[in-house]
């Protein structure tokens, strides 16, 4: 098992949620993350990082598997402009490798911003460290767990 699965399961235990993790083998879109679970490509939640560009820290933004993130509003959300990160930034500061971001897990505290479409379901799945890994969870425990901010930033 990764650092980064090994991670992800760890932090969901120290949440109290199942680390019910399932290899799903490399799905490279969100449609077939959707299609390996059996869901609506909605109930992907897709970790969208920026660059802020006062700091240089990278910022999350889970959004539906459907859905693109806004660039403007995005950086509306975090009250300054962001820009493109980079593999370097991502794996620094969280841990995980494009493809895997995971919502939990992370290295270093991140902030972040849910789009509330994901709300609309009882489950949804998640990157569980690596390309290859997902973990189902109820998607209203993510603002608590992530201390993450319901905002519209999508397109």
């Amino acid at each position: 098992m990764s650092k980064s699965l090994k991670r992800v399961r760890a932090a969901l235990e120290a949440a109290g949620l199942p680390a019910d993790i399932r290899d799903v083998g490399q799905a490279r879109t969100a449609q077939e993350a959707a299609d390996s679970v059996g869901c609506h490509i909605d109930q992907i939640v897709k970790s969208i990082i920026f660059r802020a560009e006062r700091n240089g820290d990278a910022v999350l933004f889970l959004t539906a598997g459907g859905n693109r993130v806004d660039g403007d509003k995005a950086s509306a959300c975090a009250g300054e402009p962001l820009g493109k990160a980079d593999a370097g930034l991502i794996r620094t500061q969280t841990g995980f490798a494009i493809g895997g971001v995971a919502p939990v897990g992370h290295l270093s505290p991140i902030r972040a911003w849910l789009d509330p479409r994901l709300l609309d379901f009882d489950t949804v799945w998640a990157a569980a460290g690596t390309p290859r890994h997902v973990f189902p969870l109820n998607p209203a425990l993510l603002p608590e767990i992530l201390s993450a901010q319901l905002s519209d930033f999508t397109s």
